[in-house]
Parts: C-alpha cells; sequence; structure tokens
C-alpha cells in the first residue's frame, strides 16, 4: 500500500509539471495560428490594393464622427476584402443598397469567418452576431473615426501605398482586439464602428480596463488614475478603444509591409502612436 502511495505521488507530481508545458504548448500553437491570420489579411489587403490602387474605406457613412451604434451605413472594411479573402460567395450575397445592419444582410452578418477569430479568444459572439478579433488601424491619436484620421483605415477612405509616407515597415495596418474589450456594444465584423477600427492612443490591453467621466476624460483604473495616457479621450459612443489579446504580455499586429510583430503591452506610448500615424515624419525606434 505505501508502495503504491508513492507511485500515485510521483506520477501526480509528474502530471503537475506537466499540464502547465501542455498549457503552454496550446498557447504557442494558438499564437502561430493567430499570426497567420494576420499575415492573410495583410495579404488580402494589398491585393485589394493592387485591384484598386488604395486600400479599402475603414467605414462608409454619410457623415462623421461615426457613433457605434446601430444607426447608419457603417460598412466596413472588412466587408470590403471579402472577395480578395476567398469569401466571394458571401460578398455576392451582402445588400449593398442597405447598410451593415440591414434585414437583408443579417445571415451574412451572423456567418462566421475562421479567418476573423483568433484561437486564443472564447468569446467571440455577441447575441448571434459574429465578432472580429482583427481591427484596422484608424490612426495614432484617441479621437473617433472621422474624415481626417491620420491611420490607413477610416470614413470613406482610400488610402494608397504612397500616402503612407513614413513607410509601410513602420506603420500598423491591422491589430489584434479582445472580444470584451469595446466601447458599447459591439456591433460584428460588417459594422465599421469601434468593432474594426481601433487606435494606438490607447495602450495595449488597456482598453477594457478604461472609465469615463462627464467630460470625457479618461478617469483611470480602478485603482488609481493612468497618468501615462493621453488626458482626453471621446465619449463612448464615439471612442474605438485601442488594441488587445489574449496573449500574455502584449498583443500581434500587421504592420502595412506585410510582416506580423509582437508588441509588448509595454512598448513606449510615443512609439506606439507614431506607428498608429502613416505621415507623421518622426523617425520610429525599435520596437
Amino acid at each position: 500500500m505505501i508502495e503504491m502511495l508513492v507511485v500515485i505521488s510521483i506520477i501526480a507530481i509528474l502530471v503537475a509539471l506537466l499540464l502547465p508545458a501542455v498549457q503552454q504548448a496550446r498557447e504557442a500553437a494558438r499564437r502561430t495560428q493567430c499570426k497567420n491570420n494576420l499575415a492573410q489579411l495583410t495579404i488580402g489587403l494589398h491585393n485589394y490594393q493592387a485591384s484598386f490602387r488604395c486600400l479599402p474605406p475603414g467605414v462608409v457613412n454619410e457623415s462623421g464622427p461615426v457613433q457605434n451604434i446601430e444607426e447608419g451605413y457603417h460598412m466596413s472594411w472588412i466587408a470590403q476584402t471579402l472577395p480578395v479573402m476567398d469569401q466571394g460567395p458571401m460578398f455576392q450575397q451582402i445588400d449593398f443598397n442597405q447598410g451593415a445592419y440591414g434585414a437583408n444582410n443579417s445571415s451574412v452578418r451572423t456567418t462566421q469567418i475562421p479567418t476573423f477569430m483568433c484561437p486564443s479568444d472564447y468569446g467571440q459572439q455577441n447575441g448571434g452576431i459574429i465578432i472580429s478579433n482583427y481591427a484596422g488601424v484608424a490612426g495614432g491619436e484617441n479621437v473617433p473615426v472621422d474624415t481626417d484620421n491620420n491611420g490607413l483605415f477610416f470614413l470613406n477612405s482610400s488610402v494608397s501605398c504612397m500616402q503612407i509616407r513614413d513607410g509601410a515597415s513602420n506603420t500598423i495596418m491591422v491589430g489584434e482586439r479582445r472580444s470584451d474589450d469595446t466601447p458599447g456594444t459591439d456591433l460584428g465584423w460588417m459594422s465599421g464602428t469601434s468593432a474594426t477600427l481601433r487606435n494606438t492612443g490607447v495602450r495595449i490591453n488597456d482598453s477594457a480596463q478604461r472609465t469615463w467621466n462627464n467630460a470625457g476624460r479618461a478617469a483611470g483604473y480602478e485603482t488609481g488614475v493612468d497618468e501615462t495616457q493621453p488626458g482626453d479621450s471621446p465619449e463612448p459612443d464615439y471612442a474605438t478603444g485601442g488594441f488587445s489579446s489574449r496573449h500574455v504580455g502584449g498583443s500581434q499586429v500587421a504592420l502595412a509591409d506585410g510582416s506580423v510583430r509582437f508588441l509588448s503591452e509595454n512598448i513606449g506610448l510615443k512609439v506606439y502612436q507614431n506607428l498608429g500615424n502613416r505621415d507623421d515624419g518622426q523617425i520610429v525606434d525599435e520596437f
């Protein structure tokens, strides 16, 4: 009996040592799949640019700034990219005479596209609406989505490669966002709101922890004020928020040159903001 207990104890210790390694191996595989998804997205966007001489508009709407509410046309850049992402049949089913929230588009809007899903994120639905874990960069400032943002995807945009004057290797194109990290209600991958557009004016993994006061100024964490964030922030209905992920320590992003990098959540805010701005003329340090 004593020998059996010793053997069982040894097995239990070995299992306890093995389980974390198994979990780490699984997460490494999920992170690699996520990286591949971002690479596929950038290839699709470059194919779009080669066909139309510009990137797709971040969001199509009559006027701005864009609100995070289910009103307006709000067709997202993801919807425009479907044909070059091997999703031609789904693209053909979209009724572009209606907006992203039109009744004729409800079946497409609730269809899951594996390429837009990070395997590490477990909450990719919101009341039947399918969420994308990847968002385009509207700019390097924490401001609403409008026609004058300085990123690659914004209101009625048509950014060409020639307009990325800071260099494609110094400009973020697409990044990760957690399914529970949305100012207001997440409206799904077809909506060109904070659901598919983010900015680098908010630190990585900070969006879900931000609160807002009546003046629209970020109030900081529940445990204290975060002095490293920019002072002024838009109200939740207009906020896009920043990037985030389930990967420990940061988030993966795809640069405009097609490369995929993992950015630490401790990256310098000024460098991070420069990476979201396509034409600020600033030299980006190593990141």
